[in-house]
């Protein structure tokens, strides 16, 4: 059995499409095609079935997926030379951009640099990743899933809050008609953005981006009010918080793991690292009265 074709699978199961898996590989569509073909051909098995959406595991791919993950994070171990009981390797989290952008980015570098054999991998991406394709190691996550062979961990509520620089708040609060920073239209869909469009149908949305970060760099500005998560909104100096009578509900965030990584010593380590950040930081969370 060759490695390289166990690699190249790992990358198509992984990403679900064969221009993914190249473009990851740094190789050509036609390239990841052979390589599964020959990996299919030595097992003897079929590993996956394409569809319109893409390309998904058979029940043998799954299976050879869990396993192919294993060799490829002990690969990645292998060579760090850190002393027994050191976390050693790569992890990969996944996080929602304005959750990454604007709290966890900093705070998870400082996890590598207290230990010098972990390498991390910090995606912020729009779209989310898959704990089963094995895309990600821990993913953080909004509410509760319902579904999936995961281990859920509560890292507390995330509260949100109306923010403007001070000379708009004063001018919105002495009966200035608000101006809005939102969500772009690809993006209507999300929960905040459609809360704010049946609570405000009327009012004009002067500014659009595709996370919270990038909203609260444009609210400097003073173009409009933003509807940020407070973790973001109180770091920001130029900002103060203003009441408009209502606020989106809180909404629960969740550490994600795949049950059969429990005992994954690297990956748990990680996970409770991030736990601990979350519960050391809750005040941050927690809304504020407006100054």
């Amino acid at each position: 059995m060759d490695w390289e074709d166990l690699r190249f699978f790992l990358a198509l199961a992984r990403h679900g499409t064969l221009s993914g898996a190249a473009r990851t590989l740094g190789v050509n569509h036609a390239t990841v095609a052979r390589r599964l073909q020959a990996l299919e051909e030595g097992l003897g098995v079929k590993l996956v079935e394409r569809r319109p959406e893409g390309y998904v595991l058979t029940p043998a791919g799954t299976r050879a997926l869990d396993a192919v993950s294993d060799m490829d994070h002990a690969a990645r171990t292998l060579g760090h030379g850190e002393a027994e009981g050191a976390p050693t390797g790569l992890v990969r989290v996944n996080a929602p951009p304005g959750l990454a952008l604007g709290f966890l980015t900093d705070r998870l570098a400082r996890i590598a640099l207290r230990h010098p054999g972990l390498d991390l991998d910090l995606a912020t991406n729009l779209r989310s990743v898959s704990l089963e394709r094995h895309e990600t190691d821990i993913a953080i996550r909004m509410d509760r899933p319902e579904d999936g062979d995961v281990i859920a961990w509560p890292l507390g509520s995330v509260h949100h809050g109306f923010y403007a620089t001070p000379e708009l708040c004063r001018k919105v609060e002495g009966g200035a008609l608000p101006t809005f920073i939102g969500f772009d239209e690809a993006n209507a869909f999300v929960p905040h953005a459609a809360w704010l469009a049946r609570h405000f149908p009327r009012v004009r949305v002067v500014f659009r981006a595709n996370n919270h970060a990038a909203q609260a760099i444009a609210a400097r500005s003073g173009v409009g009010i933003a509807l940020l998560p407070h973790y973001i909104g109180k770091t920001e100096g130029a900002l103060r918080l203003i009441d408009l009578r209502s606020v989106p509900p809180p909404r629960d965030l969740f550490l994600l793991t795949r049950r059969r990584d429990r005992t994954a010593f690297t990956i748990r380590a990680v996970a409770d690292e991030i736990i601990r950040i979350f519960a050391q930081e809750q005040a941050l969370f927690q809304p504020s009265p407006a100054r």
